[in-house]
């Protein structure tokens, strides 16, 4: 099947071939001619990304490329949880250091937290390890069955739409909505840059070729997530509940206080809130009459002066997250380089973790800015209100560059439609399903289908570092032209 699929390449080659001067078909003259006469549209475009030169036919080996796919895609995903749980262990040795002796009773034991790290990590390693071997085998599988040329066109889909449910593997009763959503916010990134190239859909993807709207879309994911933050944390997840409490900084009596004036309940712990100001050595009385939540938010402190003291208490909080995103990589990714200049490379390092930590201090503080402002234009302060008053706290991704923006604005995006999802669930506008419980996996294969068909058609969507990585995991496949790999001598 193989050969009648396949035909057309192979004669094609042989023709190249007795035209050249050097009687061989392996040279750069024979392959540039085969790469010409592929019949292919767009997607093997990558025909010249994918030259002998980066991966010779001779060395083509697919056993070797499931094996080697497989290993990788563990490590990734080893490496990843596995320096995530290093941190979070750490982060927890150290809180059980300051916590007396009474709290510590009921934390679990640094044993336990020990043996649970080890296991997610063992689990997505897993997961990205089988997923990888999974892709690379099927597509190997229906390319042998069904021929090269023949299934080009919709064999990475289906590949990629089968190792899906492979996230099973991190636990059966483990949902991963918020990462299902994710990955399903890529897959639409690439298929409106594909929408964007043709000619059918390019005037209805027009408008995604904005310059801003990154911001834009992060400025939207700001007015839920933040308002969520502030009036139902239940509806985000658990760890990033976390990081917003750090870096929110403020305690749960104060956000109670600005959710019932915000909803309009009675107060119910206004006594616990001077207390808790007292305690930091602020003695203020609250009006139960009050119809803005300043006093609540900033004590005795004015608006622009609570803002700036917020901002370098955020910045300080800022940095220990963003130091090791960009000096790990300088040091993984840059170790040649390092060696012939460090100041460069690590300077350059300095310089992303202080324009993030601005970045992240200047989302948190001017959250309370702008909703003072609009709470004090306004006179009053409701559920609209705190909405509005958070959308312009996306303006602080500007700070970002730009190849960084995209990127987490689409991830604070699907934070956003999860825990939108959730608030019109829980309200009764969105019936819950119970036969249906997982259906993170479909929509996780889904999108998966959907990078992978990409990857393999139209390479060019994707950011060079994203496709070396991809390369580097699933090896770079068989170019289009080419129907006979030879295995490795």
């Amino acid at each position: 099947m193989a050969d009648s699929g396949d035909g057309g390449a192979e004669s094609s080659s042989a023709d190249a071939a007795a035209n050249c001067t050097c009687g061989s078909n392996n040279c750069s003259e024979c392959c540039r001619r085969r790469s010409s006469s592929s019949s292919l549209p767009s997607s093997s475009s990558s025909c010249s990304l994918l030259s002998f030169d980066s991966y010779p036919v001779q060395d083509y080996n697919k056993p070797w490329r499931v094996y080697t796919a497989s290993v990788k895609g563990f490590a990734i995903g080893a490496g990843l949880k596995g320096g995530l749980a290093i941190f979070a262990l750490l982060t927890r040795l150290r809180r059980r250091q300051l916590l007396p002796s009474s709290k510590k009773v009921e934390m679990t034991s640094a044993s336990a937290d020990l043996i649970m790290a080890l296991k997610e990590t063992l689990r997505y390693g897993l997961f990205l390890g089988t997923f990888a071997g999974t892709f690379v085998s099927v597509d190997e599988i229906i390319a042998a069955l069904g021929g090269h040329r023949r299934t080009a066109k919709w064999r990475a889909l289906l590949a990629g739409a089968i190792a899906g449910p492979s996230m099973l593997l991190t636990g059966l009763n483990t949902q991963h909505t918020s990462l299902a959503i994710y990955i399903l916010m890529r897959a639409t990134v690439l298929a409106s840059r594909c929408g964007i190239k043709s000619k059918r859909f390019g005037r209805i993807c027009k408008p995604l070729t904005w310059a801003h709207g990154d911001i834009f879309l992060m400025c939207l994911s700001s007015s839920q997530i933040l308002s969520a933050y502030i009036l139902k944390q239940d509806s985000l997840p658990q760890s990033y509940k976390s990081f917003l409490n750090k870096h929110g900084a403020k305690d749960p009596v104060i956000l109670n206080g600005v959710r019932e004036i915000a909803c309009g309940l009675p107060f119910t712990n206004l006594e616990a809130i001077e207390k808790f100001y007292k305690s930091n050595g602020v003695d203020i009385k609250l009006d139960p009459q009050m119809k803005i939540p300043c006093s609540i938010i900033h004590g005795n402190q004015a608006c622009g002066s609570h803002f700036f003291s917020f901002l370098l208490q955020a910045f300080k909080r800022a940095v220990p997250v963003y130091l090791p995103v960009y000096l790990i990589p300088a040091l993984i990714v840059h170790r040649q380089g390092l060696l012939k200049r460090p100041h460069t490379i690590l300077w350059k390092g300095l310089l992303g973790t202080a324009r993030s930590s601005l970045f992240l201090s200047m989302y948190c503080s001017s959250a309370w800015i702008w909703t003072c402002i609009m709470f004090r234009i306004l006179k009053r302060c409701n559920i609209p209100m705190v909405a509005i008053g958070t959308f312009p706290t996306g303006l602080a991704l500007a700070i970002e560059k730009k190849s960084r923006r995209i990127e987490i604005s689409l991830y604070c995006f699907a934070r956003a439609i999860e825990s939108f999802f959730t608030c019109m669930a829980d309200a009764g506008y969105l019936s819950r399903s119970k036969n249906f419980k997982r259906a993170d996996v479909l929509v996780f294969s889904i999108s998966t289908a959907i990078i992978m068909h990409c990857y393999a058609m139209e390479r060019d969507v994707f950011r060079s570092k994203y496709l070396n990585v991809l390369d580097w995991v699933f090896g770079v496949p068989l170019p289009p032209y080419d129907t006979t790999p030879r295995k490795r001598r």
